[in-house]
């Protein structure tokens, strides 16, 4: 059976969204599930179509890279109903605006599957005018009542104008790299659709590599990017990737710094893809102007020509000493037909016919256009657009008398003094407010505001206060000094300078859990790749609230370090069954060893840093298993000095029970001898993948007995489960889903069979493999993430410890004997953190005694460090 499109009421329509189907089985979208031909989104949006019927209401609509929001957005569009388009990502401001706007539908998100369709009314409460198709709010995610009303013809043209400038071919896929919600967004979504062009939807950053994968396995063409997105892209080496189908990249929402303008057009043109910057607003529907790319190299500072079908006056200033320039003011078919403040201004029609864009500009020999100023309020930060007087409207509601300012830079706000009130609590308010990073919020709390001799605001005067150089509070952000100092803590380093990173100055994983934890309390959200970011880089990883406010996420390598430990401890006293969490830990110690031992790309420095992790594994086992030697006769010398693995692999009395950190210290002795021979070391820089899974291949030759080796235990020999920690080592280099689908099916072909009659087992550590090397983070929270980076950072002290303590409780209860052992391990590491503090203190102290400051306290970049006692696991 055929659905036919609901028919809309009074015949208007979007037609990109309404004739779908004639781009037949080419594909229209791309995402990690699989991909979906425009027969079928036709099929898909004309079934929604008809479910919200043919009775014209306003629908909300929570905007997200999804297949089931882009289905719902063309269904009503397709079927003539006006949709308000509202940050999936900003649960305040969705709240704000179906307040504000009582939508007659609303639609609800769900984790799979269609969206849930929630219809408050079958006819509308509103007067809705015929030409009405869309409301965005104009300051991005604020959510301010004031919205821009767009049309269906607004829509159109300005897709059509995109599509024909950029020259948008069925053949190219755009990724979906900026919020649907977003004006600029959304037209690349409407202008690939319009051509039959695919979308790659995916609501990962370009920061996270699990993107390109994407983009390169969907054949991806183009790129669209706000200035903080080139940001990103200067961190990931997009200058150095391998995109052999990338045709153009697009650039809008704010200013991109002539230089790099011209550096990535330069970089296009050597890498055989275009650079187009464009200028444009919410009111304009998304496009007025765009940079041809052969001008761009030229002409960096330009906003260019304009798109086809609008142009473009200078209307004159009187602020302005230069009379060439003037007010930027456009027409064209996609200028807005009006604003919107409440439900009753949906009825209106077209208040509007030109754009006054509030900028200044002037009109170049060449017939270029270029911004000189700005002559309203409004500011763009991050590429996101911000109304002072909203944020001055919302802090006066809270009681608070404020004036504020800004520039491409960051707010200012100046603010006076009220009880309960102090400036990290305004900064917190103001950044729910409007969705911008911490970092970009700067708080003065005077006595009086700044006022001129009239008694109206000075806001010059605001503007000139000087910001804050101790950075934004610890929740917030921090600056580089700030972080030079949580380094030199953490990693017991006084060298600490702001081209350091945590791997460059030898963090690894026995310190990674705690400096995530730490960094994150300060960042909010980590990018994958912190750790071999430069430190003066780092506070600008944190991701605006264009590309997404991100939830909080987890290293997966913690979460399967922190349930391993709680399942070796569980399973030996019987509270549960749930083995293989050692061997995991050894496949996750492998993952670790690439991303920190290997990351240098010194062949003595790789030696110092293993050696130095191999004693810190070494050490406090050694001091432990000195204690337990008093105690009881579980352990005689062989075990005290790490040396019964060796001497009787056979061997499964209660002495094989630190198997585990023996094996991890031999096959870390063992890859250090190796990689010390300079031929090993340059065959691995070379091949950084192939390396290890050559080494699979010699592990699995003794883990199915195909080598003359002594008798040996099958589950407890270093030699015999090598191979887990090089198949670890190799998900940590995979770089392609063809490197990831190779270490997986090893890990599903190999691990079952090697715990014989245990098929529970297995699956425990097929799926942490399986975690590792697809997912390298998780969702979480804040107290989930650090009760996960507790645990892992405690799981060697927990392993050692528990042998010993869990027996004195287990009579009583299990489930109290799992939480002493867990407790009492975390005690144990606090301890072992608290002697190499002190060691680290003596020992700076000797090498540096001029870098002692007043009081005998020691400064911000000696501060020695407290390393946590991790398996490299």
């Amino acid at each position: 059976m055929t659905l036919l499109p609901a028919p809309p009421v009074g015949g208007h329509a979007l037609p990109l969204a309404r004739d779908l189907a004639v781009h037949g089985d080419r594909t229209a979208l791309v995402t990690s599930d699989g991909e979906l031909s425009y027969r079928e989104l036709a099929a898909r949006v004309e079934e929604t179509a008809h479910r919200l019927g043919t009775e014209r209401r306003l629908v909300l609509l929570p905007g997200a890279p999804t297949t089931a929001a882009l289905v719902v957005h063309l269904a009503a569009l397709s079927a003539g109903h006006p949709v308000l388009l509202v940050p999936g990502d900003h649960p305040e401001a969705v709240a704000a605006l179906t307040a504000a706007y009582d939508p007659d539908v609303v639609i609800h998100p769900e984790d799979d599957g269609p969206w849930r369709i929630e219809e408050r009314r079958a006819v509308s409460a509103h007067t809705l005018h015929p030409d009405l198709a869309l409301l965005l709010s104009t300051s991005g995610s604020t959510g301010s009542p004031k919205l821009v009303r767009l049309s269906h013809e607004n829509l159109q043209a300005n897709a059509e104008s995109i599509a024909a400038y950029l020259d948008i071919r069925p053949t190219d896929r755009a990724a979906t790299t900026l919020p649907m919600h977003y004006c600029y967004g959304l037209s690349v979504i409407h202008s690939h659709l319009l051509r039959g062009a695919g979308l790659v939807l995916t609501g990962l950053s370009v920061a996270d590599a699990c993107f390109w994968d994407l983009f390169r396995t969907a054949g991806g063409t183009a790129l669209a990017g706000v200035p903080y997105t080139f940001d990103l892209l200067d961190r990931v080496g997009f200058a150095d990737m391998d995109l052999p189908r990338l045709r153009y990249v697009t650039q809008a929402g704010g200013r991109l710094a002539p230089e790099r303008v011209a550096r990535y057009a330069e970089l296009g043109r050597r890498r055989g893809w275009d650079l187009f910057v464009m200028y444009g607003q919410t009111e304009a529907t998304a496009r007025m102007a765009y940079l041809p790319p052969a001008l761009a190299a030229t002409h960096p500072g330009a906003i260019g020509v304009p798109v086809p079908g609008g142009s473009f006056s200078l209307a004159p200033v009187e602020e302005s000493p230069d009379p060439a320039v003037g007010e930027l003011v456009y027409t064209g078919p996609n200028v807005m037909l009006g604003y919107a403040h409440t439900p009753d201004d949906l009825a209106l029609g077209r208040t509007v016919d030109t754009l006054r864009t509030g900028d200044l500009a002037r009109r170049t020999d060449d017939g270029l256009y270029e911004i000189v100023g700005r002559r309203s309020r409004f500011v763009k930060i991050l590429g996101l657009r911000v109304d002072p007087g909203q944020i001055e409207a919302s802090l006066a509601r809270h009681g608070l008398d404020a004036l504020c300012t800004g520039d491409d830079e960051g707010l200012d706000i100046a603010a006076v003094a009220e009880p309960g009130w102090d400036a990290r609590r305004i900064r917190r308010r103001v950044v729910d407010e409007c969705g911008l990073p911490a970092r970009a919020v700067h708080v003065h709390v005077l006595p009086e505001l700044p006022r001129l001799a009239s008694g109206k605001p000075d806001y010059r005067a605001v503007s000139a206060l000087p910001r804050p150089t101790d950075g934004p509070p610890a929740e917030g952000g921090t600056t580089t000094d700030d972080l030079r100092a949580l380094y030199a803590l953490v990693l017991d380093r006084p060298d600490v300078t702001p081209d350091s990173s945590f791997v460059s100055l030898g963090g690894d994983s026995l310190s990674y859990v705690e400096m995530s934890l730490r960094l994150e309390q300060r960042l909010g959200h980590l990018p994958p790749n912190w750790h071999t970011t430069p430190l003066r880089d780092l506070e600008e990883r944190r991701t605006p609230a264009l590309e997404g406010r991100p939830r909080r996420r987890v290293e997966t390598s913690v979460v399967l370090r922190a349930v391993a430990i709680v399942c070796v401890v569980g399973s030996h006293i019987s509270l549960f069954d749930l083995r293989g969490g050692a061997h995991l830990l050894l496949a996750v110690a492998g993952y670790n060893f690439a991303r920190f031992l290997l990351s240098s790309p010194e062949r003595r420095e790789r030696i110092r840093r293993t050696g130095r992790g191999i004693a810190r594994i070494a050490v406090p086992t050694m001091a432990w298993t000195a204690f337990a030697l008093l105690v009881d006769d579980d352990y005689d010398l062989s075990n005290l000095f790490l040396l019964h693995n060796a001497l009787w692999p056979e061997d499964m009395s209660s002495r094989i029970h630190l198997w585990f950190v023996e094996a991890l210290v031999y096959i870390l002795l063992a890859l250090t001898a190796l990689l010390a021979v300079p031929a090993v070391h340059r065959l691995e820089r070379r091949f950084p993948y192939g390396l290890p899974v050559a080494l699979v291949g010699l592990g699995l030759l003794a883990r199915y007995e195909l080598v003359g080796l002594p008798a040996r235990a099958q589950i407890t020999d270093a030699v015999t489960v090598f191979w887990l920690f090089a198949l670890g080592w190799a998900a940590a280099q995979s770089r392609t889903t063809t490197h990831r689908l190779l270490v997986t099916l090893t890990a599903l072909a190999t691990v079952p069979g090697f715990f014989p009659g245990e098929p529970r087992r297995e699956l425990f550590v097929m799926a942490g493999f399986c975690l590792l090397t697809w997912f390298p983070t998780l969702p979480g929270s804040h107290r989930l993430n650090q009760l996960a980076g507790l645990l892992a950072g405690s799981s060697l002290a927990i392993y050692l410890t528990h042998w010993q303590t869990y027996p004195l409780v287990d009579g009583v209860s299990e489930p109290l004997a799992l939480l002493v052992s867990l407790a009492f391990g975390i005690a144990y590491a606090k301890v072992v953190d608290k002697l190499v503090h002190h060691v680290s203190a003596r020992r700076a102290a000797r090498r540096h005694p001029a870098r002692r400051t007043r009081a005998g306290h020691t400064g911000p970049a000696l501060t020695p460090g407290r390393g946590s006692t991790t398996p490299k696991a």
